[in-house]
């Protein structure tokens, strides 16, 4: 039978139950075991793709195209497995689904309630995930903190799973914050016993709890919280914080998080491998080399909405023995009187968005790279910011724009496909999930990846505009990818820079810790070729 973990969170928010949960997938791989993953998310929008990134921080596109929670990032990074769309359930698509089948009659007449039709609906996604997935587990994360409303139908449909799946086959764990207190000198349990007695109220009883803490758990604290919380001494886990998040699967390992999970739902204790992931922490931790980056960005006060693009650059600068040291810079700060706060950065990446706001700031960076040599990676929004930056200051297209930001343009040189111009939904109707790529061969892309046909993931509405593509190559701008089937440009490089590359593309999506993206790798490469500045080169 299927197996089936439940991770709630308790106190507050953003303790880390996504990295939690990744964790606990990476240790149960290592032995040998199918593992998939499952977000619930209490909201009741359709998915985050309409949400501005302040809100919910970054969406993550999986392979099929759906627009998802960031934790899916971790699933996959950590995990190493490609998920869809059934993996990231909200409570808007659950809502719309019993809604729709109301609406067709399929309730026979029935009144519609919370229990069971909403909780049936999604004890069958649970079951979805672990048929299509073909997994001998499924970890399933609750957003949300216990105690809030919107979680509360999650919380009573996966209380009746276990009653369904037996307790031999199903496990929870419930990961709640210690905080110190420096004028009492000692962790503080009381918020855990309350999280846990609300999810008892619910009809819970966590069979392990995860203690987020600054300093490590003292025997006091877990004597403490195993006897108000009713969970076995051994069962109480330190989850001490730490600088690199890929180390926590190993302090789980080390606490014996893994065999006591094997053992309570009777698997086979197999001979762990953990090899590889202790050689990825090793790596990160014992880089010697310092890179410089400035990320150019329009949400940089909220670094979840880059969460891919940070963790890519931790694969890479990995790979390269460096430690990527990011620094954020709003767009909308820089004009022309202070571009030169640039020039003490080895390299300058300017990630996605939407909207005008923050665009003018984000070509007079690119501009900049451009001007000095300095190796620049644009994604998304970055790319199509470069094509107006090189058609209005190297093909002296002047005033040339993306009709996202200026309908009027008099070069258009980004622009709406025409089947996006009868779309009048903005939800799920961008071009979202895996397209391929065409490489032309010699370039630096090529180079990166060496392979002609590439795969990769995308997120936006706007594309280059094909009108302008034999004047931009003859001022000397490279189209280095395209996808063929369209004919639509998916990479630009310059012909006389040492390191200028732009993705229409998504790549930090298919980063992986074991196999970094080839153009983040390359990247830095390039930007560690640069010299840093003396006063810059300690780490």
């Amino acid at each position: 039978m299927v197996k089936y973990i439940f991770v709630t969170g308790g106190v507050l928010s953003s303790l880390g139950k996504g990295i939690a949960s990744a964790s606990i997938g990476t240790l149960l791989k290592s032995r040998g075991l199918k593992v998939s993953m499952l977000k619930f998310d209490p909201y009741i929008n359709v998915d985050p793709g309409t949400m501005n990134p302040y809100q919910h921080g970054e969406v993550f596109v999986t392979k099929d195209g759906a627009e998802t929670d960031l934790d899916l990032g971790h699933y996959e990074r950590f995990v190493g497995v490609n998920l869809s769309r059934y993996n990231n359930v909200t409570a808007g698509q659950i809502y719309s689904c019993i809604i729709g089948k109301e609406r067709k009659g399929k309730y026979l007449g029935k009144t519609i309630q919370v229990i069971p039709h909403i909780t049936d609906e999604i004890q069958d996604r649970i079951r979805k995930v672990a048929k299509l997935d073909k997994a001998y587990i499924v970890i399933v994360e609750i957003g949300g903190t216990v105690g809030d409303i919107e979680s509360l139908p999650f919380l009573e449909a996966v209380r009746q799973f276990r009653l369904e799946e037996g307790k031999d086959n199903t496990l929870f764990i419930h990961l709640t914050l210690l905080p110190y207190v420096p004028s009492a000198g000692e962790l503080k349990t009381k918020p855990t016993q309350h999280s846990v007695g609300r999810l008892r109220e619910i009809g819970i009883q966590p069979d392990f709890v995860l203690c987020r803490t600054q300093l490590p758990l003292t025997e006091k604290a877990r004597n403490k919280i195993s006897l108000f919380c009713n969970v076995e001494k051994k069962n109480v886990i330190q989850a001490i914080d730490v600088d690199n998040i890929y180390e926590v699967p190993l302090r789980f390992e080390k606490e014996g998080l893994t065999d006591k999970i094997m053992k309570q739902l009777g698997l086979k204790n197999k001979k762990k491998d953990l090899t590889e992931w202790n050689g990825l922490v090793e790596k990160i931790n014992s880089a010697n080399k310092l890179v410089r980056v400035a990320v150019v960005g329009k949400y940089v006060q909220m670094k979840d909405a880059y969460k891919s693009v940070i963790e890519a650059f931790t694969h890479a600068g990995a790979s390269n023995h460096a430690k990527v040291s990011l620094e954020w810079i709003e767009s909308e700060s820089i004009n022309n009187e202070n571009e030169d706060i640039l020039s003490s950065f080895q390299a300058i990446l300017v990630p996605g968005g939407f909207g005008l706001r923050g665009i003018e700031g984000k070509i007079k960076a690119i501009q900049f790279a451009r001007e000095h040599n300095l190796p620049f990676l644009g994604l998304c929004l970055g790319m199509q910011c470069a094509v107006i930056e090189f058609a209005r200051n190297v093909a002296n297209l002047k005033g040339a724009n993306s009709t996202e930001f200026d309908s009027n343009t008099p070069y258009p040189v980004i622009d709406l496909l025409p089947e996006q111009r009868k779309i009048k939904d903005r939800g799920g109707t961008m071009r979202l999930g895996e397209y391929e790529c065409r490489l032309e061969e010699g370039s630096l892309s090529w180079s990166a990846y060496q392979r002609s046909l590439v795969y990769e993931r995308h997120r936006h509405r706007y594309e280059f505009n094909n009108k302008y593509k034999d004047i931009l190559k003859k001022a000397g701008l490279r189209i280095a990818g395209m996808y063929p089937e369209k004919n639509l440009v998916e990479i630009i490089e310059l012909t006389n820079h040492p390191w200028f590359v732009a993705t229409q593309f998504h790549p930090e999506y298919n980063s992986k810790p074991q196999s970094p993206h080839p153009l983040f790798r390359d990247f830095v490469k390039a930007a560690m070729q640069k010299t840093l500045p003396r006063e810059r080169v300690s780490i």
